[in-house]
């Protein structure tokens, strides 16, 4: 990641095209988006463009603009997405998700710097540094016919590649302390401490999701456990119940604990007592769980369908 910050210091202030590859998750957005603050369009717009919401039908509406009446239901002129990122960046995000048909309509304002709304025959000259991103290998879509190679040549002046999680484990220490404290911070509540096992456990996850799912992994934490100690238990058990998935803009507190303690009844079989019970694994006592599944409407007695009666009967 040294090296990947390095490159982006010695690309930034420079109009070069960039192309960002990485697994999903690796933080391809932000990468993006650091070009764009130290290069000296800073001053313009960071226009994001999510390439495969981009229809056939609005394709071209979107990037390019439209003017009044260019077709059922343009009651107003509007400005693309390059004309608005003029002077600024635009960000291509997932763009080996394009159609080829698409990818031939980018070529062109690429290439010749000019576009056309849709309704106008009056070009438009635009001058917008170009960074795309994509978690698929375009080397091998471009062999495949899969991906114009005029327009990866175009798009790829330089690349940068972003490592996965998994393969920088010692990142991950100091991961959790910067998101567990800008986390914290924006949902107004107390940081919690981590114990030397639960960064362990941390450290020896695979994180298919990389820093996304990391990063959503403490926001949960942080809404269920705010000013706890998180011990290597916890950390086990929300990645087990898969508790590693994105959190909602209004995800709601009662919600978070309702989904928390549902996952972990499904993991005991809905066993609430005993060292393996689901009291124990969320670290209150019994009696505690038990109104806190009245209080949610939850029935842990739907969780046993699978558990042997007599598992069930030592509860």
């Amino acid at each position: 990641m040294r090296k990947v910050m390095e490159q982006v210091e010695l690309i930034a202030p420079t109009d070069a095209s960039v192309l960002v590859t990485g697994e999903t998750g690796t933080g391809k957005d932000f990468i993006a988006r650091h070009i764009h603050r130290l290069s000296p369009r800073r001053g313009g717009l960071f226009v994001k463009v999510n390439c495969p919401a981009l229809t056939a039908n609005l394709f071209e509406s979107e990037l390019f603009g439209h003017v009044k009446g260019a077709f059922t239901g343009a009651v107003d002129s509007r400005v693309g997405r390059f004309e608005m990122a003029d002077g600024g960046t635009i960000f291509l995000d997932e763009i080996g998700e394009l159609p080829s048909d698409r990818q031939a309509k980018l070529l062109h304002v690429l290439h010749d710097k000019n576009f056309e709304r849709v309704g106008d025959s009056r070009p438009i000259e635009v001058n917008a540094r170009v960074v795309a991103a994509t978690n698929r290998d375009l080397d091998t879509a471009v062999r495949q016919g899969d991906f114009r190679s005029d327009l990866y040549y175009r798009l790829n002046t330089f690349s940068l590649h972003l490592p996965p999680l998994r393969e920088r484990v010692e990142d991950i220490p100091g991961l959790v302390q910067r998101l567990n404290w800008t986390e914290a911070r924006n949902a107004h509540r107390t940081p919690p401490n981590y114990a030397p096992a639960a960064i362990e456990m941390l450290c020896g996850h695979q994180w298919p999701g990389n820093v996304r799912e990391l990063k959503n992994l403490i926001k949960r934490m942080i809404i269920l456990l705010s000013g706890q100690t998180i011990t290597g238990r916890d950390v086990e058990t929300f990645v087990e119940t898969g508790q590693t998935e994105p959190v909602c803009a209004n995800y709601i507190l009662a919600e978070a604990e309702r989904r928390h303690i549902e996952m972990v009844l499904k993991r005991t079989h809905g066993r609430l007592g005993g060292k393996q019970g689901a009291a124990t694994f969320l670290g209150i006592p019994r009696t505690t769980l038990q109104y806190r599944l009245k209080k949610l409407g939850i029935d842990h007695n739907c969780f046993r369908s699978h558990v042997n009666t007599s598992i069930i009967g030592s509860e």
